[in-house]
């Protein structure tokens, strides 16, 4: 099969959040996608095969499937636009997360995502801050735990223990986020229980952070900057009971995979 490898929400390669992209002629079975994932090593990895004029899509981390995720969306939408159906620019998927559509502006990718708003919740401040480094302002829960700091600076230094991040029994991974300086906020998500310590740029996140920053800062647009090692940007928008994702791709490999 043909193999990708995106680096996505940046336009520059070694930037934004590396996705591989599998292009299937039909669909392979669980186990060996799963395989690929895990060969490939990166903290998703796309297998898409078109269906009429839609495409069915999944995603693997290197030890799980997800239900969600957004930076291997992208990247799937920049392969499919740019290698496989050429110039198209409204791609509609389906995936466990129900139809997901993609438009196609100049060089941004518009993701059309559900909205997951976080709900608030009582945890202990200490074993918090032994997971993550820091003592969070205020904790909520969707998919993942959900914790706020009180500044940028402190979501950039953090040093997470991912020993313990990974007994946590609550969420599946952890979204640590804060109020921006140069943007409307930042984040850093850990996935250490999917193989993943830190994800460089978290679209799937973003269904979560952004109704929470919608309402906390009384805006429909933001921009957003994930500050990982790698970094990243996002563009933001509420739209009803759906989120807008918009970020940029570039290329980094074109190979085959043969099994």
């Amino acid at each position: 099969m043909k193999y990708y490898v995106v680096d996505a929400f940046t336009d520059e390669v070694f930037k934004g959040n590396p996705a591989g992209v599998c292009v299937l002629d039909n669909p392979i079975d669980d186990s060996t996608m799963q395989k690929i994932a895990g060969e490939n090593n990166l903290s998703e990895t796309a297998f898409v095969v078109k269906k009429g004029n839609d495409y069915d899509l999944r995603w693997f981390t290197p030890k799980a499937e997800i239900d969600l995720c957004g930076h291997a969306t992208l990247g799937t939408s920049y392969v499919i636009s740019n290698y496989v159906d050429i110039g198209i620019k409204n791609m509609t998927f389906n995936t466990a997360s129900g139809p997901l559509k993609v438009k196609r502006e100049g060089d941004l990718y518009e993701m059309d995502l559900p909205l997951r708003e976080p709900q608030k919740i009582e945890l202990s401040r200490e074993i918090i801050s032994d997971v993550i480094g820091d003592y969070p302002a205020e904790t909520y829960l969707s998919r993942d735990l959900f914790v706020v700091l009180e500044t940028e600076g402190q979501v950039e230094k953090l040093i997470p223990n991912f020993s313990k991040m990974i007994k946590l029994e609550k969420g599946l991974g952890v979204i640590v986020t804060a109020k921006g300086i140069n943007v409307d906020f930042v984040s850093r998500c850990f996935y250490p229980k999917l193989g993943v310590n830190e994800d460089p740029v978290t679209g799937s996140a973003h269904s979560n952070l952004i109704p929470f920053w919608s309402s906390r800062l009384n805006k429909d647009v933001m921009v957003a900057k994930q500050l990982s090692a790698r970094g990243g940007k996002l563009y933001c928008k509420m739209a009803g009971d759906r989120v807008k994702v918009s970020g940029k791709a570039v290329l980094y490999m074109i190979g085959n995979i043969n099994i």
